[in-house]
């Protein structure tokens, strides 16, 4: 690989650890060597070493453990584009593993602020609350928070299926056609990272999605916590002209 030296040295120092990684001279979960080690096998300054590894750390190539040492991030196993509606379910399969389900909560429950808004919902309103731990292979992988207007189910509603979307065709009639989704990143929280069994230093990815039915009301609004360190999310941006 030829490098252009009028860059900045940080950038191809980037560049330099890009390919290490990419030909396994460094592989996923190794540490690095210290900051002084490492500068002089690069043969950079601490200071450009330091602004490479902030950057790759920006891009989650690496992981500071503080106390410990630099990490290369280990690739998530599991994958999906933002602009494909699927199921946690179909996730877990794609990937050869098989999904299961610990059922924390089931049952109706009275409607906070942001149900109503989400899915237009009266104060007085209930919805069907769900929350599970979703597993691949049997190891945690998202933490589900699912929330149904409560009036689109009977009084004794039990979820019959895994997938929250293949439930509400099957017991309630109800076709999901899209959702509108959110997504962002939070550090540890103590509840439902230790639900997830993540180390402190393991952030986490918030899915938020309101979904739709095929006549454009909103049917369901789900939060999943996702462990950052197997799951990634990509998303398909086309140029408009």
């Amino acid at each position: 690989m030829s490098y252009n030296y009028q860059a900045p040295r940080y950038l191809f120092v980037i560049e330099q650890m890009k390919e290490k990684i990419t030909s396994g001279e460094l592989e996923p979960g190794q540490r690095l060597p210290s900051e002084m080690d490492f500068a002089k096998q690069l043969r950079v300054s601490r200071n450009t070493l330091r602004e490479a590894l902030r950057i790759l750390e920006e891009e989650n190539i690496i992981i500071r453990k503080h106390g410990i040492g630099t990490f290369v991030n280990k690739k998530p196993v599991f994958s999906g584009g933002l602009e494909e509606l699927f199921s946690i379910t179909d996730m877990i399969k794609r990937e050869g593993k098989a999904p299961s389900t610990k059922w924390l909560f089931s049952g109706y429950a009275d409607s906070h602020s942001e149900d109503r808004t989400e899915l237009n919902l009266e104060q007085s309103e209930k919805v069907f609350l769900v929350k599970r731990l979703r597993l691949a292979d049997g190891a945690p992988l998202v933490y589900c928070i699912d929330k149904i207007p409560a009036t689109l189910l009977t009084e004794n509603y039990r979820l019959s299926n895994e997938s929250m979307l293949e439930a509400l065709q099957s017991d309630a009639g109800v076709t999901i056609s899209y959702a509108k989704a959110d997504i962002k990143t939070v550090g540890y929280h103590e509840d439902i990272s230790n639900i997830l069994e993540c180390e402190p230093d393991t952030p986490l990815l918030i899915l938020k999605q309101t979904h739709y039915d095929l006549n454009d009301h909103p049917v369901l609004y789900s939060l999943n916590f996702f462990r950052s360190d197997q799951v990634s999310f990509n998303v398909f941006r086309k140029r408009i002209f």
